[in-house]
């Protein structure tokens, strides 16, 4: 679909002829009770018709193909961005930032393991309270979190000392 066809029903939706009869169609009424007169509610049908907007069946009557909207709105919208299944994960699990739940699949748990334990700089040393405030941002049960980071060996500890031992670095 061509930039031509979507400014054509654009335009068409700007006349006031075309629009009193399409609202009559959407409506699903008479064409005729749009309120104009016979020759200007036939300019306007056809070309509602020609802009794919109506359609006229095989009795004569008329009906709105609201479906040449969603075909508009495809052929205007960019393609998806391809996405990796890390940021799918991601996507699946983070809102505004904060996880909603901690995953449950281990392939799942890395991923998202990976991308908090990236708030801890590598080579930086860390109390154990720095790293609940850290890990409360993410979500409510940071102690399941620093836990989880631990065992994975993303996060190293001792004498309650934290430091990043784990993850992918961002270059």
């Amino acid at each position: 679909m061509s930039d031509a066809e979507i400014r054509q029903v654009l335009g068409l939706l700007y006349q006031d002829d075309t629009l009193r009869v399409l609202a009559a169609l959407a409506l699903e009424r008479s064409p005729s009770e749009s309120g104009l007169d016979r020759d200007p509610m036939l300019l306007a049908l056809d070309r509602l018709e020609r802009g794919g907007l109506a359609v006229q069946d095989g009795e004569g009557a008329w009906r709105l193909r609201r479906e040449r909207f969603r075909e508009l709105l495809h052929a205007a919208a960019p393609p998806p961005e391809p996405v990796s299944p890390e940021e799918k994960v991601l996507r699946s699990f983070l809102v505004d930032g904060r996880l909603r739940a901690i995953p449950s699949k281990r392939d799942k748990q890395l991923v998202v393991l990976d991308y908090v334990a990236q708030v801890f700089e590598p080579g930086v040393r860390y109390s154990e309270k720095e790293v609940n405030v850290a890990l409360r941002a993410f979500h409510d049960d940071y102690a399941a979190l620093r836990r989880y980071l631990v065992d994975e060996g993303m996060l190293s500890r001792e004498n309650n000392v934290y430091w990043r031992s784990g993850g992918t670095v961002q270059a």
